[in-house]
């Protein structure tokens, strides 16, 4: 059972051995995303991990502003610890994901599902 950011981190690096991760360790840009993802198709993409225990999810007003800047090839990757489901958003939902929380519908639901996304960009 994953219960925080790093253990979804290390979760999903297990289980995407077709895209080359870079976790980013920044505190000079703050809102900078946790992940930088290299797929097969040469397409780089930004990933930012939640984990939750209800529908509400925390975004500093940087995390905000990061997504609202660079609304393409940026996602969100949640899990809500109650029912362990994997869910993706696109940069450009972070307004509507930081007010309805995890009840806005996602790009895709479900491991498998956000992998392929993602890989497929």
């Amino acid at each position: 059972m994953v219960k925080n950011e790093s253990e979804l981190w290390h979760y999903l690096k297990r289980k995407t051995p077709n895209i080359i991760w870079t976790k980013i360790e920044n505190t000079s840009h703050f809102g900078t995303p946790d992940l930088l993802g290299y797929n097969k198709n040469k397409t780089f993409f930004t990933v930012e991990l939640k984990v939750s225990k209800g529908n509400k999810l925390r975004f500093s007003p940087h995390q905000i502003a990061f997504h609202i800047q660079h609304p393409q090839n940026t996602f969100i990757l949640t899990m809500q610890l109650v029912d362990e489901v994997i869910k993706l958003y696109e940069g450009n939902q972070v307004e509507s994901l930081a007010s309805r929380g995890l009840k806005l519908e996602p790009i895709c639901e479900g491991l498998e599902s956000c992998i392929e996304r993602l890989e497929e960009l």
